[in-house]
């Protein structure tokens, strides 16, 4: 008799490589301990790059594991009332700062007032840096991504169009389903974390794509702070 494949809940999932994580850093950290005694006893100029690449290695492979810890942290929300058109601003200077060579091909198309918005800023900049990341990254097309931010009466929608290079296949669960589709480095965490706090904000977050246009249209609306 076959058995089927147990079913796990989320929570264990994240508990479990939690505990993953914690053991395989406590080994990084012996490595590199091991690693800075024999830097320093050893004298071949030739053996002393050879150690430092291996605690540069090591040092990686434990940043590695902090980001993951980082993307499966739970969501803990500190937020403040915030100018939704200086939260763009901001949103504009976090997207030059960390891909300074994309900048020339975003457009900013604002109509935004003297709207707030209840957030996390940190938080929330990171969810839609996100979104730029994987714009840039992905099935990248020709011509500019265009950003437009917009008031709609209790609502602020913020949306990103992104020309493909290729068919994208979305769904009502854009980004509610993570370890999809696994890649060195990537598991399919980011968009994950980004709809989490985008709903933690008690926002929708929704992806369609044209075909005819070839563009990947993603959608978050949040709602305006209460005056």
């Amino acid at each position: 008799m076959l058995q089927s494949e147990p079913s796990i809940l989320w929570p264990q999932v994240v508990k479990f490589i939690g505990q993953l994580n914690h053991d395989i850093r406590n080994h990084l950290n012996a490595i590199e301990l091991q690693s800075a005694f024999l830097g320093e006893i050893v004298e071949a100029g030739e053996a002393k790059d050879e150690v430092r690449r291996l605690r540069e290695m090591t040092a990686e492979m434990g940043g590695q594991l902090q980001r993951l810890s980082g993307q499966l942290s739970k969501i803990q929300l500190n937020t403040m009332p915030y100018p939704a058109s200086e939260f763009v601003e901001d949103l504009r200077a976090k997207i030059t700062a960390d891909h300074p060579e994309q900048t020339q091909n975003v457009e900013w198309q604002l109509s935004l007032g003297a709207e707030s918005i209840e957030i996390d800023p940190q938080l929330l900049l990171d969810a839609f840096a996100e979104l730029f990341s994987n714009a840039f990254a992905h099935q990248r097309g020709e011509g500019p991504l265009v950003f437009e931010a917009r008031a709609d009466g209790t609502l602020l929608s913020f949306t990103l169009r992104e020309p493909k290079s290729q068919p994208v296949e979305t769904n009502e669960n854009w980004g509610g389903r993570p370890l999809t589709q696994l890649r060195h480095g990537h598991y399919a965490l980011g968009l994950f974390r980004a709809r989490s706090i985008f709903e933690a904000h008690h926002g929708t977050f929704h992806a369609r794509f044209d075909p005819p246009l070839s563009v990947l249209t993603t959608t978050v609306v949040l709602p305006r702070a209460s005056a």
